[in-house]
């Protein structure tokens, strides 16, 4: 790479952040791609170039589902807790048991989510998660009553900082665990 072309990489990099910075959702590659007239290949090493940045700092780059985005550093987490207490939201045992096996059963529908967990499932568990927009229906299940199958959304991989399911943390063996006992 010549000098010229790593200036103009240093350059793009520092819009793609000045962009993140001014943006309230992910970026997608393509728009980035698009507003910056830059290719595939271009584009990677820009943000590289911008990653590498931005490892001395208290920044990073992420990437989720839905795009490119700069997130604070786990490092300060508990500072930021401290300080803005109202960011922090409680989520509960039993919405996170409902949105975990939809995470890792999709689709399933809300018969599998009481038959996973053994307890009836609250509707108004359901209904946050549809106002978060962590989970859709796609569809329904061809057998009696037609149930409505439940996936997770790609602001769900957003709120958690995954690109994609398969970052979902592996579930433990419980055929091992059992043994241990």
């Amino acid at each position: 790479m010549t000098d010229t072309q790593h200036r103009h990489l240093e350059e793009m990099s520092k819009h793609i952040e000045a962009l993140l910075h001014a943006s309230e959702a992910p970026l997608t590659t393509n728009m980035l791609k698009k507003h910056l007239s830059l290719n595939t290949k271009e584009l990677a090493q820009a943000l590289a170039l911008l990653q590498q940045r931005l490892n001395t700092g208290v920044l990073s780059l992420h990437e989720t589902a839905s795009g490119y985005r700069l997130q604070v550093s786990d490092t300060y987490s508990a500072l930021i807790q401290r300080v803005f207490p109202q960011r922090q939201e409680r989520l509960t045992q039993a919405l996170l048991e409902t949105l975990s096996v939809i995470a890792y059963k999709q689709p399933v529908t809300r018969g599998d989510i009481e038959h996973v967990r053994g307890v009836t499932l609250s509707s108004n568990i359901l209904r946050q998660l549809f106002d978060k927009g962590w989970i859709e229906e796609k569809g329904y299940k061809e057998t009696l009553g037609r149930p409505a199958l439940l996936h997770t959304t790609p602001q769900f991989l957003d709120a958690f900082g995954l690109a994609n399911l398969d970052e979902l943390p592996a579930l433990p063996d419980m055929e091992a665990i059992k043994a241990l006992s």
